[in-house]
C-alpha cells in the first residue's frame, strides 16, 4: 500500500524552515511598509523644517544688508533737503567709508545724468549706463533696489552690482529727481553660493515677476542647460512640494526680491528610507550574511594572502630592481612561500647588483681605451716638423709650435678629468689649428665662433680635435685654400658644436663608414671614438651627426647637454 505512494522529497527541517521564512518575510514585509510610511513622513517634515531655517537665514541675512544700504539712502535723501550744499562731501565720504559702494549718480526729471561720484575713473565717452536702465520701479516710500547688472560707466572697471534709488523731487539736491547708489553685489552672490541644503539643494533670488535675480547655477541657465520651476513665481511664502522637490519661498521686507530653497527628496528623504529598507532586509537575510563571511573568513586566511603574493611576483617581473618585497602574513604554508620568495628577489637583487656594477667597471675601462687611442703620427709629424724649423733656422716659429703642443697636450692630460669648460676644449683645438698651420704652411685658414654663455659648460675633453683632423686630411687635404669654421651655441637644454670645411665632401657611404667604425683609415677612427665617448657619458640621445655634400664640403655636429661643473656626474 505505501509502496506507491510519493515520498516528501524534503525533510521536516526543510519545511520548518521554509514556514518560519515565510512567516518572517510577512511579518519584516508589512513591518516595513509600517515603518516607512511614518519614517517618509517624519524625514519629509525634517526636510521642510531644515529648508525653511536656511531660507530664513538668508532673507535675515540679506535684509539686514538691504535694510542698511536703505538706511544710508534714507539719509542721503534727508541731507538734500536739509543741507542740499553738503551733499557732495557727504557722497564723498560714504564712498570712501564703505568699500562695498562702487558709485553715487543723481539724475534730472528727464533721466538725464547731473553727478557721478566714485573711487574709479569713469569714461571721457559714456554711450550707455546700465546702472540708469537697471533702475527698478520705486515703492510707495520712492525706494527701489534693481536686478544685479554690470557698471558700465566706470574705465576699464566692470564691477557687478545692484542699483539702490530714491526720488528726491521734493526739495531736491541740485534739483536731482533721483539719487542712485551703485552696491558690489559679489558680496550677497557669494553668500548665496555657499548656502547648500542637502548635498544638491540650493538658494535663489528672484523678484514677483518670475524673474531670476540672481542663481549660483547662472551660467548654466543662461545656456539653457538648467530651468526652474514656472510654478514658482505663483507660490506664496512657506513651503511646497511638487515633483520630488520641495520648495521653500520667503518675500524680503524691503524689496520685491524673494528667496527660494529648492530641495531635493530624493537625496534628504528617500535616500535615508531606502538606506532603513537595505538595513531591514539585511537583518532578514543574516544567514546568507553569515555564509558570506565565512567565505570572506576563508578567503582572507588563505585567497588574499595567494593573491597579493601574486601580484608581488608580477611586479617583481616588471621592475626587478626597484622591488621591494614586503612580507605577506597568512596561514602557515602562505608564510613559507612569502620567506622563500623573499630569499629568491634579496638573492637575484644581488646578483642584478653585482652584474650592474662589473657593467659600470667594464664600461668606464672601454671609456679609458677609447680616450687611449692617440694618433701617434700626429706627434711624430709635429716633432718632424719642430725639427725641420730648427734645421732651417725658424727658431721663432718653433718656439711657437712647442708652446702649442705643450700646450695641448697639458689641457688632454687636464688632470685625468674626461669633462673640462668648452673653453678649454676651444683653447686645445686653437693649439691642434696652430701646430696643423705651420704644417701646412697655412695652406688653410680657420674661423672660432663660440657663444659666451657656453664657456663654462662641460665637455668631453679631446672633441673638437679629431673632428679638425677628420676635415684636414678628408675635406682639405686635396684643396689650395682651405678654411674651417668652428661654431659653439646654445640649443635649449642642449649645445651644438660645429666644425664646417669647404672641402671635397664625403659620400653617404663613407659617412656611414666614420659612424659605424668600418673603415680603416686611422683619421676617421677618431670621429667614432668621440661618438661613443659621448654616448657612453651622456646617452644615446646625444653625440655626432655629419651633412656633406660632394664638392662642397662637410659639416659635423655635435650635440652634448648642459653640464656644469657643479651638477657633473660621474657615468
Amino acid at each position: 500500500m505505501g509502496k506507491g505512494g510519493k515520498r516528501a522529497s524534503f525533510s521536516l527541517s526543510d519545511a520548518m524552515t521554509i514556514v518560519v521564512v515565510v512567516i518572517v518575510s510577512f511579518s519584516v514585509i508589512i513591518s516595513l511598509v509600517v515603518f516607512n510610511a511614518v519614517f517618509l513622513g517624519s524625514m519629509q517634515s525634517n526636510a521642510i523644517t531644515t529648508s525653511e531655517q536656511s531660507v530664513d537665514q538668508v532673507a535675515v541675512t540679506i535684509n539686514n544688508y538691504t535694510d542698511d544700504m536703505l538706511q544710508i539712502m534714507d539719509r542721503l535723501y534727508v541731507n538734500s533737503i536739509t543741507d542740499p550744499d553738503s551733499q557732495e562731501e557727504l557722497f564723498e565720504d560714504l564712498i570712501d567709508i564703505r568699500s562695498d559702494v562702487v558709485m553715487i549718480t543723481t539724475y534730472d526729471i528727464h533721466g538725464n545724468n547731473t553727478g557721478i561720484w566714485s573711487r574709479y575713473d569713469t569714461k571721457d565717452l559714456i554711450y550707455t549706463n546700465l546702472s540708469y536702465i537697471s533702475i527698478a520701479d520705486e515703492g510707495s516710500d520712492g525706494l527701489g533696489i534693481s536686478a544685479p547688472h554690470v557698471v558700465s560707466v566706470l574705465d576699464n572697471n566692470y564691477p557687478w552690482v545692484v542699483t539702490i534709488t530714491r526720488n528726491t523731487t521734493d526739495g531736491s539736491y541740485s534739483n536731482a529727481a533721483k539719487i542712485a547708489i551703485d552696491v558690489k553685489f559679489s558680496g550677497i552672490a557669494r553668500y548665496i553660493d555657499e548656502v547648500g541644503i542637502g548635498s544638491h539643494g540650493y538658494c535663489f533670488i528672484m523678484d514677483d515677476n518670475g524673474n531670476i535675480v540672481y542663481h549660483p547655477q547662472q551660467q548654466l541657465i543662461y545656456a539653457g542647460l538648467k530651468d526652474e520651476n514656472e510654478e514658482i513665481k505663483d507660490m506664496t511664502d512657506g513651503s511646497h512640494m511638487s515633483d520630488g522637490v520641495i520648495y521653500t519661498v520667503k518675500t524680503l521686507n524691503n524689496s520685491n526680491w524673494k528667496i527660494v530653497g529648492v530641495t531635493y527628496l530624493d537625496e534628504t528623504v528617500n535616500t535615508r528610507v531606502n538606506y532603513m529598507i537595505i538595513v531591514s532586509f539585511l537583518i532578514l537575510f543574516s544567514a546568507v550574511i553569515v555564509s558570506f563571511l565565512s567565505g570572506r573568513l576563508f578567503s582572507h586566511l588563505f585567497t588574499k594572502p595567494v593573491n597579493k603574493l601574486t601580484d608581488a611576483m608580477r611586479n617583481f617581473e616588471e621592475d626587478a630592481s626597484g622591488f621591494v618585497f614586503k612580507p605577506i602574513a597568512g596561514a602557515i604554508e602562505v608564510n613559507r612561500l612569502s620567506d622563500s620568495f623573499e630569499h629568491l628577489v634579496m638573492r637575484i637583487q644581488q646578483l642584478m647588483e653585482e652584474v650592474k656594477e662589473e657593467e659600470d667597471t667594464l664600461r668606464k675601462t672601454e671609456l679609458k681605451a677609447l680616450q687611449a687611442q692617440i694618433n701617434p703620427h700626429f706627434l711624430y709629424n709635429t716633432l718632424d716638423s719642430i725639427t725641420w724649423m730648427c734645421e732651417e733656422g725658424k727658431n721663432s716659429e718653433a718656439v711657437m709650435m712647442v708652446n702649442a703642443l705643450a700646450k695641448l697636450f697639458r689641457i688632454s692630460i687636464s688632470r685625468g678629468a674626461e669633462l673640462i669648460p668648452i673653453e678649454k676644449e676651444v683653447q686645445h683645438a686653437q693649439c691642434y689649428l696652430q701646430i696643423q698651420k705651420f704644417r701646412y704652411q697655412n695652406q688653410f685658414d680657420y674661423d672660432i665662433k663660440v657663444d659666451k654663455s657656453c664657456e663654462s659648460f662641460l665637455c668631453n675633453k679631446i672633441t673638437l680635435q679629431p673632428m679638425i683632423e677628420n676635415a684636414l686630411y678628408h675635406g682639405l687635404d686635396m684643396i689650395d685654400e682651405g678654411h674651417i669654421d668652428i661654431r659653439i651655441y646654445p640649443d635649449g637644454d642642449d649645445i651644438i658644436l660645429e666644425v664646417e670645411d669647404n672641402g671635397i665632401g664625403m659620400s653617404r657611404e663613407k659617412i656611414d663608414e666614420i659612424l659605424r667604425h668600418d673603415i680603416t683609415d686611422r683619421h676617421g677612427i677618431g670621429v667614432k671614438n668621440v661618438d661613443d665617448r659621448i654616448k657612453i657619458y651622456f646617452g644615446d640621445r646625444y653625440g655626432i651627426t655629419i651633412r656633406s655634400e660632394l664638392d662642397e664640403g662637410t659639416c659635423v655636429s655635435i650635440r652634448i647637454p648642459k653640464i656644469t661643473e657643479e651638477n657633473v656626474y660621474e657615468k
